[in-house]
Parts: C-alpha cells; sequence; structure tokens
C-alpha cells in the first residue's frame, strides 16, 4: 500500500552502520503467544513470503507452503524454525493506518474539484519536485494528470497519508488507487506542527482532531498542510479482486490486523512480527512486516493496517500506543545478530 519501491532486508553493511542492540527470547516469554490465531499469521505470512530473497528464508518458505491448515501446526512451525528478536529498546510506538473508501468523480465538477494526480513522468525516483503548496497551486493543473477528483482536500491529504484507497465515482464504479511516488521532499508531521505552534497538547492530536481542526479553519487549516511539503501520487489498479487488501510495499496485497507497515532498516520486510500493543485496545498478535510509510522510522516503531472504510479508519486513527514489538527471525539469523 504504500510507499517502498524496493525489499530491504537486514545486512551486515546496515547493522555495521546503524548501531542496534538485540535480545533473543523464548516463545514463553512473548505475552498472549499460545492465545493467538497462528494460522491467519501463517495465511499472511505465505502471502509475501516467496518474495524475500536471503538464502536462509527460502527453505522456511518452502516448509510454510506444506505445513498442515490447523492452528496448533501454525503454531509449531513458528516455533520450530524462528526465535523471537527484540530489535532497540521498548517502548515501541504504535499507530494505525487504514484504506479510505471516498465519493469521487472522473471529472472536475461543482462538487469534485480536488484532483489526485497521476506520476508526472519526468518524475525520477528520489528527485526533489514540486512542493505540496506549489501541486496545490496548479503547478502541474491541466496535464491530463488528474485520475480522480475529490470532494475534500482534507480527504485528499489523508488519502496520500495512507497511501491508498477505493474511490467510488458517481457513474457508480469503483476505483482503487495504489501508491505510484512522490515528490521527493521529507514527510513532516502536521500533528507536530500544532504541538510545536501551540494549539494542541502531544495527547489531543490525532488524525480525527487534525481533520476537524482543518475543516473548522479553511485558511489556518491549509497553511497547515502545506507545512508538511511531501506529496503522493496514484496509480489506478484494476487487477485487485474486490476482497482482497490495498498493494503494500511488497507488491502484494496486505491483511486486515495481520499486515504492519515498518522501517525496514530494522525489520526486514516479509519478517513475522510479534506485537503486544497497550493502551485502549491491547493488541497480542502475529502481523507480518508487509508495508512501510514515511513515518514509521525506527527500531520500535510500527503501523497496523486497520482494513478497509470509515470504521477502520475510525479505529486506526485514534491509535497512539506504547509497548513492544519482538521480531521472528531464522534461528541462525536471530542468534548471528548477538554476535554482531
Amino acid at each position: 500500500m504504500r510507499r517502498a519501491l524496493h525489499l530491504c532486508t537486514f545486512t551486515a553493511a546496515l547493522m555495521a552502520a546503524v548501531p542496534v542492540s538485540a535480545e533473543v527470547l523464548d516463545f514463553e516469554a512473548l505475552d498472549g503467544w499460545r492465545d493467538d490465531n497462528h494460522l491467519a499469521a501463517l495465511d499472511s505470512f505465505l502471502g509475501t513470503c516467496d518474495l524475500i530473497e536471503k538464502p536462509d528464508w527460502q527453505p522456511i518458505c518452502a516448509v510454510a507452503a506444506d505445513v498442515p491448515k490447523d492452528d496448533a501446526s501454525a503454531r509449531s512451525f513458528f516455533e520450530l524454525f524462528f526465535k523471537p528478536v527484540v530489535v532497540g529498546q521498548p517502548p515501541a510506538l504504535f499507530t494505525g493506518y487504514f484504506e479510505p473508501e471516498l465519493e469521487g468523480s472522473p471529472v472536475r465538477t461543482g462538487r469534485f474539484r480536488f484532483p489526485l494526480y497521476a506520476r508526472p513522468p519526468e518524475l525520477r525516483e528520489g528527485a526533489v519536485y514540486h512542493s505540496r503548496q506549489a501541486i496545490e497551486n496548479g503547478a502541474i493543473a491541466g496535464r491530463g494528470l488528474e485520475i480522480a477528483w475529490l470532494d475534500d482536500a482534507v480527504d485528499v491529504y489523508f488519502l496520500q497519508v495512507q497511501g491508498s484507497g477505493r474511490i467510488r465515482m458517481t457513474d457508480g464504479s469503483v476505483v482503487r488507487l495504489g501508491y505510484a511516488g512522490k515528490n521527493g521532499h521529507a514527510y513532516r508531521s502536521v500533528g507536530q506542527e500544532m504541538v510545536r505552534r501551540g494549539s494542541h497538547s502531544i495527547d489531543q492530536v490525532s488524525a480525527p482532531e487534525i481533520a476537524n481542526y482543518v475543516r473548522s479553519n479553511p485558511t489556518a487549516g491549509q497553511e497547515l498542510l502545506y507545512t508538511n511539503p511531501s506529496y503522493v501520487f496514484f496509480r489506478k489498479i484494476s487487477s485487485l479482486d474486490p476482497e482482497d487488501g490495498p498493494i503494500g510495499a511488497m507488491g502484494r496485497s496486505i491483511t486486515t490486523m495481520r499486515s504492519i507497515a515498518i522501517d525496514p532498516k530494522f525489520t526486514p520486510l516479509g519478517a513475522p512480527v510479534w506485537i503486544e500493543k497497550d493502551g485502549r485496545r491491547p493488541i497480542r498478535s502475529l502481523m507480518i512486516a508487509q508495508d512501510t510509510g514515511g513515518a514509521i522510522k525506527g527500531m520500535q516503531r510500527a503501523d497496523i493496517f486497520y482494513g478497509t472504510g470509515a470504521d477502520a479508519g475510525e479505529a486506526a486513527g485514534t491509535v497512539k500506543d506504547p509497548g513492544r514489538m519482538v521480531l521472528l527471525l531464522p534461528i541462525d539469523r536471530a542468534f548471528a545478530m548477538l554476535e554482531d
């Protein structure tokens, strides 16, 4: 769904360049481990396992495909081939994201006047392009890059933050949009900007609160959104089944409450990750690192995919909780980290 254009895994170079602490655990140390649905986690793992190119993962993926479809067998598979590793120092920071479902139009109308743009052909990967403010003030308008129009500038912004979505068009069709690139500017959190300005405390900032503030203060709210110069471009995706989740960083569909976005500098894409999220709605669950995000940085950092639509958005939008991430690594790789 978002935002990575290549697969990243642990390498010796990364480990040498970025000092990390690592602690290998036993599965008994994972809070709630035996109570999870391990078969659901295995199904999600199988969705992208074949894309992990490191040699020590390949035989594990081959075995995974033949595991009997029951929870006890799935749990035994993870316990047999992996070791839990805490990378970095908890507490972790968990947030949530979702796939928006919005109303839109294939053409500009009096109501639908905020464009979603396809990636400009001249934009090269890594190059710095027009800023958010410049684009929204017409820097690329009228070139035929508009792929849909929405009726709310706030929805455009948060669709870019999420990285994908479903647009229900005025003609009754549904268009799935996926991430196609960004303008090369670093992501800046508008929530942190609100705290810096003193209008909100850190505990008050959430996606719904940001949306309410911008809609209630159109001029100041638009200026606030401009403080994040990063801008995301989209592409139409016609190959997905309506029941499939959006496309993640590995190029495959992600799964509600089983997929997370991570920082691939520290967590290999495709790896299982045990989540111990505290807060108002605690989670103890095995998820798969299948996505990335511009704001997802650090060893103990994950964005949990809550699904599609308004209910998922409401659940995801208020998540900002501590806890612990425990990475499941092939046994030899886990103990090699301690040696490093």
